[in-house]
């Protein structure tokens, strides 16, 4: 878990990077109806439970470096018995304060009251527009008020400028504090990941080993950081399959893109394991190259080599393989630089992982692709995707997919797998199969 000290170190750091005569807000995600009277299970924005914690709906929070009464502002719902009673406690300001660290509180109610005389005198108003169109409304009308002032009553911001500049660069490297939350996910993504593979046995439908994942995602205290991806057969080669209503056979590779988040943090990890407890030939010979590629392009991570690097040790990797079996044909460097490869693996190796599966951080820096830098996490996972329909393939070959996923964390002197627990070697995965 983190402690206050770790949100509070979090808003110094940005406070100082924005400098006098600035504020930042970050506002609340809204809730949202998923049906009727019916709401989707609230997720915070990532910004705001990154700088403060809190994961009550309708808050606000405000920065203002070197303002005198402090430079924490919050606020939130006040306390309210009547819709605790329905919807649970809140913190109230007085739990903003005393538990969340803020230097001063008041009812979301207020906002419109006290807001113009917190940007008061303010040059720059630090806000990411085009997210919640209701809230930028009430932000253009208290600027709007602060011009309409007299110049003695105090001068209006002349504008508004990004924050997710500042505080997504924040986000990208991990804190000691961070890595540790960030394993915990991982730990957890993996055993629920080896829960399915001993769960599976053919005859299954896909929905049930859907249901392993959450049963142990839930019994750890954690929730799906991504609708789960359980594909068997052909339904491997969609790479973003959701149905999972499939009933899998004996014959078939399940590919399972699951992970959990678990106190802000999110995992992602793909196994592919045969259903019926062995690989073919052709299973293996694929799901072999991947491996392959995965190891190459987690080796190359460490710090100052360029996001890319690994894609491209993978990419050489996959390459060569495809010729190995015959679903490529020519030289492999020339196939390489002519993208043939993309027929088949036709995806990034890695993306950032944190707060958000495909968490915040741009991945090129003055033009060139991003230098990895001690902190940064980012997932590993090459493919292979068979399309059922391709003609052009040998029949043995069609509808196999194949990805393998870990979670990866730049260290000072190279990396550290954080799922490095789940086996991929196809001897552990087959050991592993229905053995409960």
């Amino acid at each position: 878990m983190l402690t206050p000290a770790e949100f509070d170190r979090r808003r110094s750091e940005l406070i100082g990077a924005l400098g006098p005569g600035c504020a930042a807000i970050v506002a609340a995600s809204p809730e949202r109806t998923r049906s009727r009277d019916v709401d989707y299970p609230y997720r915070p924005d990532s910004n705001l439970l990154y700088l403060t914690g809190f994961h009550e709906p309708e808050a606000v929070a405000v920065l203002v470096p070197g303002r005198d009464e402090g430079e924490f502002v919050l606020f939130c719902r006040e306390r309210d018995p009547a819709r605790e009673l329905w919807d649970g406690k809140r913190a109230g300001p007085e739990g903003a304060l005393a538990e969340f660290g803020a230097d001063a509180a008041w009812p979301t109610g207020e906002m419109d009251k006290i807001m113009p005389d917190l940007l008061k005198g303010v040059d720059t108003v630090h806000y990411d527009l085009g997210q919640y169109p209701e809230f930028e409304a009430r932000l253009g009308g208290w600027l709007k008020r602060l011009r309409d002032q007299t110049k003695e009553r105090g001068r209006a911001p002349v504008q508004i400028a990004a924050l997710d500049y500042y505080v997504h660069e924040m986000r990208l490297c991990k804190s000691p504090a961070e890595l540790g939350c960030m394993r915990h996910s991982a730990a957890l993504a993996v055993d629920a990941h080896k829960r399915a593979m001993a769960r599976t046995r053919p005859g299954m439908h896909e929905y049930e080993i859907e249901a392993e994942l959450i049963y142990c995602f839930k019994q750890g205290g954690a929730t799906e950081s991504y609708p789960s991806i359980v594909a068997s057969g052909a339904n491997a080669c969609v790479l973003h399959y959701r149905e999972n209503t499939a009933r899998m056979a004996g014959s078939d590779l399940l590919l399972v893109d699951a992970g959990c988040e678990l106190n802000g943090y999110a995992s992602d990890i793909t196994r592919a394991w045969p259903v019926g407890g062995r690989y073919s030939a052709e299973q293996r010979a694929v799901y072999e190259i991947v491996l392959e590629a995965q190891r190459a392009a987690i080796s190359a991570i460490e710090p100052g080599v360029s996001i890319l690097d690994p894609h491209h040790a993978a990419i050489d990797v996959i390459t060569r393989g495809l010729l190995r079996i015959g679903l490529l044909k020519g030289k492999a460097g020339r196939l390489a630089r002519d993208g043939a490869y993309r027929e088949f693996f036709m995806h990034r190796t890695s993306h950032w992982l944190g707060m958000d599966v495909h968490d915040v951080g741009d991945y090129e820096s003055g033009g060139k692709p991003r230098k990895l830098e001690p902190g940064m996490c980012c997932t590993v996972e090459p493919g292979i995707y068979v399309s059922p329909d391709n003609e052009n393939a040998p029949k043995a070959f069609r509808g196999i997919g194949v990805r393998i996923e870990d979670d990866v964390a730049v260290t000072a002197s190279g990396h550290e797998v954080l799922t490095a627990a789940l086996p991929k070697d196809p001897e552990e995965v087959e050991a592993l199969i229905g053995l409960l």
